[in-house]
């Protein structure tokens, strides 16, 4: 076992998890980033069916080293699966059908300095050699004027070892299903939580399976009428250079596969609203901060999280096939 008494709390936590979880939880080293004088894990762990003819979901997580709540979120879910695993009937069905991965902590070293960017300050959401094509938002796009800046891009011709591990990973493990979903969970937009999905490039061209899309977001509505997730393209709200999942999307195309990725923005303003003390440390425009909201954010998204697992077994129920361009013109006439 990793002596985890003074590693950063989530990787201490995930190491935990890994140490004593059971052997049905399989682990991989994705990545070893360097950090000072260590070097940090990036993992990625799976449960349930790898065979490439059943679907799977991916939960992702602090991509954004000040996004802590984001791999809270995805590691509150893998232990509560844990603890299931050895009584549940109803996972274990599902673990057989379906595959869950998990990267909780995509920037180990990002968190550990309490930055948004990794530890060679670039933003890992601005990384994938995808150029935005109407004009991305000043710096907050993406820029390659300096390291100082927030929003570097880093290297044009180079991903760097987290964004390139991720790739790896989805495309290895996802590209040959004939169905999966992604879910990456982030903060620090607004007072609502968000349901984005690509394109973050251009306001224009929406995505190839835009009914596909739609018809989640009508399904989720209506088996939970009370929720209050707002589902919407990314570009509503801005544009930007490298997002990692219009790459992986894209890339996902020249596949015989459907992959739909997701991002939870959680609306961190909101906490900030309750305690504006909150603001005094860039980790609390973020993160909830006190116990209790941290609690309640972690409850929160259970509901979700469940609902787009059983929306990954039960694709081929409802993905739309010969009402696709009446769906198609519907999602158009909302967000486009």
């Amino acid at each position: 076992m990793v002596d985890t008494d003074t590693m950063l709390p989530e990787l201490a936590q995930l190491q935990q998890l890994i140490d004593t979880a059971p052997p049905e939880l399989q682990v991989e080293l994705l990545a070893s980033i360097p950090h000072m004088a260590e070097r940090l894990p990036l993992y990625g762990l799976a449960l349930g069916n790898r065979s490439a003819s059943v679907p799977a979901v991916v939960l992702v997580g602090g991509i954004h080293g000040l996004e802590r709540i984001g791999t809270q979120v995805v590691l509150a879910y893998l232990q509560t699966l844990l603890n299931r695993l050895p009584w549940d009937l109803c996972l274990q069905h599902t673990l057989a059908h379906c595959c869950i991965y998990f990267i909780p902590l995509v920037n180990p070293a990002g968190m550990a300095n309490g930055w948004r960017a990794n530890g060679n300050s670039v933003d890992l959401m601005r990384n994938a050699p995808v150029e935005c094509t109407e004009g991305a938002a000043w710096l907050v796009g993406g820029q390659r004027i300096s390291r100082t800046i927030p929003w570097h891009r880093g290297r044009s011709d180079k991903m760097e070892a987290e964004s390139q591990a991720v790739t790896d990973f989805i495309q290895h493990e996802l590209f040959n299903r004939p169905f999966s979903l992604v879910l990456d969970c982030h903060s620090g937009f607004g007072t609502t939580d968000r349901l984005w999905f690509p394109y973050a490039k251009s306001r224009r061209e929406p995505i190839a399976h835009l009914a596909e899309m739609y018809r989640l977001r009508e399904l989720l509505f209506q088996t939970y009428p009370h929720q209050n997730y707002i589902f919407e393209p990314q570009s509503q709200h801005y544009l930007c250079h490298g997002d990692l999942w219009d790459y992986l999307y894209d890339l996902s195309l020249t596949h015989n596969t459907t992959m739909l990725p997701l991002t939870l923005e959680m609306g961190s303003w909101n906490w900030v609203r309750k305690n504006p003390f909150q603001l005094l440390s860039s980790l609390g425009m973020f993160h909830p901060v006190k116990p209790h909201r941290v609690r309640r954010v972690l409850r929160s998204h259970l509901i979700l999280i469940n609902f787009l697992i059983n929306s990954t077994m039960s694709y081929q129920n409802w993905l739309p096939q010969v009402n696709r361009p009446q769906l198609q013109a519907q999602a158009r006439a909302i967000w486009y």
